[in-house]
């Protein structure tokens, strides 16, 4: 009776641990979901990430330098894990790449140091110009701005060759695009976000107008921060 009982006993936990596991795949989307999702999904998803906002005020307060646009549209893409394999996919359907295409596209991308947002500024009026010195930084929502938690973006231009970071909006040709990457170490190769913030908020200052947009972060985001090797 003794070994029958632990028998029966094991059983059940045999059963516990199936019905656990199964229930926990059911729930835990596949790494490679994205290879099947329609176009329509793929810019669903993709589209999430990309917010818009304003630099400066809503009136045009100029006396002088009304050479200088008294406001600049702005809309920005955080380059999430979501937004990767959103526009891999979305290559993939466009140029019948394969899996193992598209996976590249994807590796490609992520490889990428630091966190990418591409920006997209449109000038009101004035001289349509966009400053080179122009400045974006990304920081957790709610810190102070001398916080050692803010961290400055670089505008690198040769990321516009790296597929997977497009971003899946149609090109507007109204708005200058910039690829604008935030380091996620600091020089000594420590983590700056250590506990990743639940609120992403990215500023965007030209001349003396300032403009900002908020994401949460979400799981896969959540990774990305913490796994960041630069």
């Amino acid at each position: 009776m003794r070994h029958t009982s632990q028998a029966v006993h094991t059983i059940i936990l045999f059963a516990v641990w199936s019905f656990t596991t199964f229930a926990q795949q059911l729930a835990t989307p596949s790494q490679e979901d994205y290879l099947s999702w329609t176009a329509e999904q793929a810019i669903e998803i993709g589209k999430k990430w990309r917010v818009n906002g304003r630099v400066g005020g809503a009136l045009d307060l100029r006396v002088i330098h009304t050479e200088h646009s008294y406001n600049y549209k702005l809309r920005a893409t955080l380059i999430t894990p979501e937004v990767v394999r959103a526009t891999a996919r979305l290559e993939q359907l466009r140029l019948r790449l394969t899996d193992a295409q598209t996976r590249e596209l994807v590796m490609e991308a992520e490889k990428t140091a630091g966190l990418v947002v591409l920006v997209e500024i449109d000038p009101r009026e004035g001289s349509g110009v966009i400053p080179l010195d122009w400045r974006s930084t990304l920081r957790p929502k709610g810190v102070k701005e001398d916080s050692p938690l803010v961290v400055a973006g670089t505008s690198v231009p040769a990321l516009r060759h790296v597929k997977a970071l497009a971003g899946v909006a149609r090109r507007d040709y109204a708005y200058d695009i910039f690829w604008v990457v935030f380091p996620m170490r600091d020089q000594q190769g420590k983590l700056i976000w250590e506990t990743p913030p639940d609120t992403i908020e990215l500023l965007v200052g030209i001349y003396n107008k300032e403009g900002r947009v908020t994401w949460p972060v979400t799981d896969p985001l959540r990774q990305r921060l913490i796994s960041s090797t630069h």
